[in-house]
């Protein structure tokens, strides 16, 4: 099966492919202009790149190629905001609650037996779905329209966002979402209805009669084991959880080392005991504990961890991670980072030692070790 590393940047998408045994950026697109999400589907090959043109807008951009060519899609649209939702605003800000795209911070592909079908998560909040690859997408009302939504509110954006789309692998109809900051949301009908669950996860920094608000929590990342998709991880700005009931109930996990905080997630495939995380210090400073890069793995369902540094740099080193810069291939063995500071590593080994692909891209939004026949 052959492989590519689909790496989205602040200046452009870069796809890496293997010669000769070494990898090599053997296809750019769209230099210069800010990719925030990249996806490969596995179904059937196609890609898809979300762009974020700021003033210009957000565009959608899909190739059936492998990279070769690429075409201008549709982007989800919000409908008209109606009278009764002028009053909608946000409590921690005070901002009106917008409905329009801003930008599209996560896409997944539906079931196997449902080609062409997307996921899309964006921000400000909305779920959309598409069944024609992106020609055509419609707003999940079910969600949008759910009471506890203009409680929702801005992590580190202004407004609150979809970063999380996790697809059960046995039952397309059943996806499970998480929300910055508006916590994990479950379907088991195929998005006509959602309700919120999560419980167990906490906010510290949240006023004591909200600390297990699941409608508030800010979830930074959340990932599903293929193999066992009961079995969910998530990074939240509070530490680190993990569910073995779908999602229902999440256990919180304060044994990791050098730190519990940090925004990238990835389990292995096979093995739901088995973790990656990307630490760091909280809040304010967000730089690696002691300016040193290192990954966190545990493999017994976060009872230990290793930090695990061959290869990664030592010294003064400042590189951050954001949410999807943390990427495993389907057997567990290939894992790839990539950094705020245009940093790419790609690790053989599960993860023990590091080779570093690239030092000089552009900040790292997105990345996706992707396999396809």
């Amino acid at each position: 099966m052959a492989a590519k590393l689909l790496v989205a940047t602040r200046k452009g998408l870069f796809i890496w492919e293997q010669d000769c045994g070494k990898w090599e950026i053997k296809q750019t697109a769209f230099l210069g202009d800010h990719v925030s999400f990249v996806l490969g589907d596995k179904r059937d090959g196609w890609l898809y790149a979300a762009l974020n043109h700021g003033h210009f807008g957000v565009k959608l951009h899909r190739s059936a190629d492998g990279g070769a060519h690429w075409e201008e899609c549709a982007v989800p649209q919000y409908p008209t905001k109606p009278p009764e939702a002028e009053a909608e605003i946000m409590e921690m800000s005070g901002k009106p609650f917008p409905w329009d795209l801003k930008m599209i911070w996560s896409l997944a592909a539906g079931g196997a037996n449902q080609p062409g079908k997307l996921w899309c998560g964006t921000v400000p909040g909305g779920l959309f779905v598409s069944e024609d690859r992106g020609s055509s997408w419609e707003l999940v009302r079910s969600l949008w329209d759910r009471p506890e939504r203009p409680k929702w509110f801005g992590g580190g954006l202004d407004y609150p966002g979809i970063h999380s789309l996790c697809l059960h692998p046995q039952n397309p109809d059943h996806l499970t979402l998480a929300i910055s900051c508006g916590g994990v949301w479950t379907t088991t009908d195929g998005g006509k209805s959602f309700e919120v669950i999560g419980g167990g996860i906490h906010s510290d920094y949240a006023p004591p009669e909200h600390r297990y608000n699941p409608n508030i929590q800010d979830v930074h990342l959340m990932v599903q084991c293929p193999a066992q998709p009961e079995v969910l991880w998530a990074q939240h700005h509070n530490g680190i959880f993990r569910s073995t009931d779908g999602g229902r109930n999440f256990t919180f996990i304060d044994t990791a080392q050098p730190s519990w905080f940090g925004f990238a997630v990835a389990v292995h495939p096979t093995d739901p005991d088995t973790a990656w995380f990307l630490p760091a210090i909280k809040d304010e400073r967000r730089i690696p504990v002691d300016g040193r890069v290192v990954v966190s793995r545990t493999q017994d369902g976060g009872r230990t961890f290793e930090v695990l540094l061959e290869g990664l740099p030592q010294h003064h080193a400042y590189d951050l991670f954001f949410r999807h810069s943390l990427s495993v291939d389907s057997t567990g063995t290939h894992l790839l980072i990539g950094s705020t500071t245009g940093s790419l590593w790609h690790s053989p080994t599960s993860g023990t030692t590091w080779t570093p692909l690239s030092q000089h891209l552009p900040p790292i939004y997105s990345l996706q070790y992707f396999e396809h026949p």
